[in-house]
C-alpha cells in the first residue's frame, strides 16, 4: 500500500472514531440528564397546599402557587451521585474503545511489517543457501582444474531467481487488497527453475530431485510466484527425505470436480505427519520435529497456503504415513489463448 493511501485510510479512520466517540458520548449524557429530568419529577411536589393567598411568602415565593415545586435535596442528591458515578464509568469505557480503535491501524502497519520481514528473510533463505552451495561447487571444479562455464551460467540463473522473488515480495507489500492481476505460468518451466534452485540442496543432503510434468499444464498465477510454490514445497519435502531417498514433484491437469484446476504433488519418503500437526504446519512458526539439517522457522507453508489462497487456489496433505507424504497444491487453470 502506498504512503498516500496509508495517510487516507489513517485519517478515515479518524474520522469514524471522532464520530463514534461524539455520538456515544452525546447519548449518555443526554440519558444522564433525562434520567435525573425524570427523578426529578418524580420525588417532587407542589408547594404549599395548593390554595393561592395573598403577599409572598419565605423566600420571597407566594405561598400556595401551583406554578412552583419543591425538590427534596435529600431524595434527588443520591441519584445525582449515582449517575454521575456511572457517566463517569460509561464515558471510561468509551474512551478505552476510542483508543483501541485509534492504534488499530498502527496494530495491523506492524503486524504486516513484521510478517514482510519474515516472509522475505525465509524466501531469500533458500536461493542463498544454493548459491552458497554453488559457490562450493565453483571452489572445488577451480581447484581442480575443471570447467566453470556451467557453474556461472547457474550461479547467473540463482541470481536472477532472488530478484524476481525480491521484486514479487516488494509488489505483494505495496498492493491493496484488490483483485489480482491476470498472468498465466507454465508449469514447463517454472517447475523445472524451482527444481534446478533446490538441487545443490538436495545433493548436500543425499536426496533425488524427480519430476514428471503433463504438457500444456499453465495455470492463472504469475511464473515467479508458481516457482516460489514449488520451491517451498520442495524445499520442505528435502528437509524431511531420509539419505539416499528420492522427492518427485509432479503436475498435472485436475480432474472430477477439480476439472478447471492444475494439481501438483510433491512426495516424499519421509516419517509423515502426526495427526494433530496436519493444520497447525500450515500456520506461521509452526514447525514439525527437527531432522538435524537446515533449521526451518516454520514459514514455509504457510506462505504456500496464502499465495495459494490468494490466487484462489489451495494447499493441503494429500496422504501421509511412516512411509512418506504427499503434498497437493491445486491452482486454477489459464484461460484458454485467444480469448
Amino acid at each position: 500500500m502506498s504512503g498516500s493511501a496509508d495517510r487516507e485510510r489513517v485519517r478515515r479512520s479518524a474520522r469514524q472514531i471522532g464520530l463514534w466517540t461524539g455520538v456515544a458520548s452525546a447519548v449518555v449524557i443526554a440519558s444522564g440528564v433525562g434520567i435525573l429530568i425524570a427523578v426529578i419529577l418524580a420525588t417532587s411536589r407542589p408547594q404549599g397546599d395548593g390554595r393561592v393567598t395573598a403577599g409572598p411568602g419565605p423566600g420571597g415565593f407566594p405561598v400556595g402557587n401551583p406554578d412552583h415545586i419543591v425538590v427534596d435535596v435529600d431524595r434527588v442528591l443520591p441519584w445525582v451521585i449515582i449517575l454521575g458515578v456511572v457517566g463517569v464509568a460509561l464515558l471510561g469505557v468509551i474512551a478505552w474503545f476510542t483508543a483501541r480503535r485509534a492504534v488499530a491501524p498502527l496494530e495491523v502497519a506492524l503486524q504486516a511489517q513484521r510478517d514482510f520481514v519474515a516472509d522475505a528473510s525465509h524466501e531469500l533463505r533458500t536461493p542463498l543457501t544454493a548459491l552458497s552451495s554453488r559457490v562450493q561447487i565453483l571452489q572445488r571444479r577451480v581447484a581442480r582444474g575443471e570447467g566453470i562455464d556451467d557453474a556461472l551460467e547457474r550461479l547467473r540463473g540463482d541470481t536472477a531467481a532472488m530478484d524476481d522473488i525480491l521484486t514479487e515480495l516488494l509488489l505483494a507489500a505495496q498492493a491493496d487488497q484488490g483483485p489480482v492481476p491476470a498472468a498465466v505460468a507454465d508449469a514447463a518451466i517454472a517447475v523445472p527453475a524451482a527444481v534446478e534452485l533446490i538441487r545443490p540442496i538436495a545433493e548436500a543432503s543425499g536426496v533425488v530431485l524427480q519430476s514428471e510434468l503433463g504438457s500444456g499444464v499453465s495455470v492463472a498465477v504469475p511464473e515467479v510466484t508458481l516457482t516460489r510454490l514449488c520451491t517451498a514445497l520442495l524445499d520442505n519435502a528435502v528437509q524431511h527425505a531420509p539419505h539416499g531417498s528420492s522427492v518427485l514433484i509432479s503436475a498435472r491437469f485436475g480432474g472430477g470436480a477439480r476439472r478447471g484446476f492444475a494439481e501438483f504433488r510433491v512426495a516424499d519418503r519421509g516419517p509423515g505427519v502426526r495427526v494433530e500437526d496436519r493444520e497447525r504446519i500450515f500456520t506461521r512458526f509452526a514447525r514439525g520435529p527437527e531432522t538435524g539439517r537446515r533449521r526451518g522457522f516454520g514459514l514455509g507453508l504457510a506462505l504456500v497456503r496464502d499465495m495459494a489462497t490468494r490466487y484462489g487456489g489451495s494447499v493441503g496433505i494429500e496422504s501421509t504415513s511412516e512411509e512418506g507424504t504427499t503434498f497437493l497444491l491445486r491452482l486454477p487453470l489459464a484461460p484458454p489463448r485467444g480469448r
